[in-house]
């Protein structure tokens, strides 16, 4: 592989595992997902999961490793849209 694509795909893949870090700290401080999307983050998940499966298939443990930190942080997300929307309906 060359190096401009070790570059894009690692420039790809923090960018993929930063960009849960502003919605997940606003979560966390405003106490409230009302906003954020159920069905958008269970799809999220899913896929994350998918691209973790298809990285170990191919034995390619970049596409594992970033997947999986992006899997804990949506996953993170999704648990606190849950956990909230519980808090709110008592």
């Amino acid at each position: 592989m060359s190096l401009t694509a070790n570059v894009i795909g690692t420039g790809a893949a923090i960018c993929s595992m930063v960009s849960f870090g502003p919605q997940l700290v606003k979560i966390w401080r405003e106490r409230d997902a009302s906003s954020v999307s159920l069905r958008m983050y269970v799809i999220t998940v899913t896929g994350f999961t998918l691209w973790i499966a298809y990285g170990f298939l191919i034995k390619s443990w970049p596409v594992v490793g970033s997947n999986i930190v992006c899997l804990i942080m949506s996953g993170a997300i999704l648990t606190l849209k849950w956990r909230f929307s519980r808090e709110e309906r008592r």
